[in-house]
């Protein structure tokens, strides 16, 4: 009998090339449901009683760390994460293994190696690992690390390091990527300003958010307002007086 396997992860895309993935690297396995939050999950976990359970750690409303406290000890569980401090703090507790956002197939094999010589035993009892998981979350909630972004019927994957502004675009936020590729998504400039690292990207206006190491020259223009020069690029970025305070000593 084939192992049965439930997919948790929100991100559609990402659901989706798990499957596949999981398709090459390990193609007995029987995907039994892929769900996209932890209330389908806690069914698809009754309904289908799984092996294997590929489960996301941070998901709105119901988190994986609640999913995983009822699939404790009922079924090997492998943690899906952007995560890396998470992950290996899962991986050295004893749960079977973690596979990182985005996924490599590469990394996935190994994961499914030590799932299958995992199989035969009793899934772990992960307790201790989720009250330290739940404690990580709790003390700080990780940098976004990328994100995706509509391209016609495909979705694209950003990674946050190869971003040099966002720019607040009616509905939307504009992404300026250094490879000099833009993108639309639909998340507002407040909520990426909270999720991502302060220390390279700083907002210079109130519909502007900059990587700082994207900056080329910081210079002024004709008014006296503090201009940024952008590696790659020709538009320039206009800092509001309210932010200028930030390149007094560039």
């Amino acid at each position: 009998m084939s192992p049965r396997a439930v997919l948790v992860e929100d991100e559609a895309v990402l659901r989706e090339q798990l499957n596949e993935l999981l398709g090459r690297v390990w193609p007995e396995l029987d995907i039994a449901a892929g769900v996209g939050d932890g209330v389908q999950a806690l069914e698809a976990l009754q309904r289908h009683r799984p092996d294997v359970l590929f489960l996301d750690i941070e998901m709105p409303g119901l988190s994986g760390i609640e999913v995983a406290r009822q699939a404790s000890g009922r079924c090997h569980i492998v943690f899906v994460t952007a995560y890396s401090q998470y992950a290996l703090a899962a991986f050295d507790a004893g749960a079977v293994d973690y596979v990182l956002k985005p996924f490599d197939e590469q990394r996935l094999a190994i994961a499914v190696g030590r799932v299958k010589e995992r199989l035969h035993q009793r899934p772990a009892q992960l307790d201790s690992l989720l009250a330290e998981l739940a404690a990580k979350v709790a003390a700080a909630r990780p940098y976004l690390r990328w994100i995706t972004a509509a391209r016609g019927a495909n979705v694209r994957l950003i990674t946050v390091e190869g971003i040099q502004y966002f720019q607040a675009d009616t509905k939307y936020t504009r992404i300026a990527c250094a490879d000099g590729s833009e993108a639309l998504i639909g998340k507002p400039l407040k909520e990426l300003l909270d999720e991502l690292d302060p220390a390279l990207f700083w907002q210079v206006h109130r519909s502007t958010i900059v990587n700082v190491v994207a900056i080329d020259m910081v210079t002024r223009d004709m008014s006296g307002h503090v201009v940024l020069r952008l590696k790659g690029r020709g538009e320039t970025l206009r800092v509001s007086q309210q932010y200028a305070y930030r390149f007094r000593q560039m």
